[in-house]
């Protein structure tokens, strides 16, 4: 499964990066956020249909 992952500006939320990425890299980058206090918003990512 893939999510997407915003990072929000600090000041009003608004999303300043976007990535896509696998649920084994989630854990990661939730974990250097949080040392930094960085704010995300995880979504699952979209599927395309085949």
């Amino acid at each position: 499964m893939r999510f997407e992952i915003m990072r929000l500006d600090d000041v009003d939320g608004t999303p300043v990066d976007t990535t896509v990425v696998d649920a084994a890299s989630v854990n990661r980058i939730v974990q250097q956020a949080a040392a930094i206090g960085q704010r995300l918003w995880i979504r699952p990512a979209e599927t395309r249909a085949s």
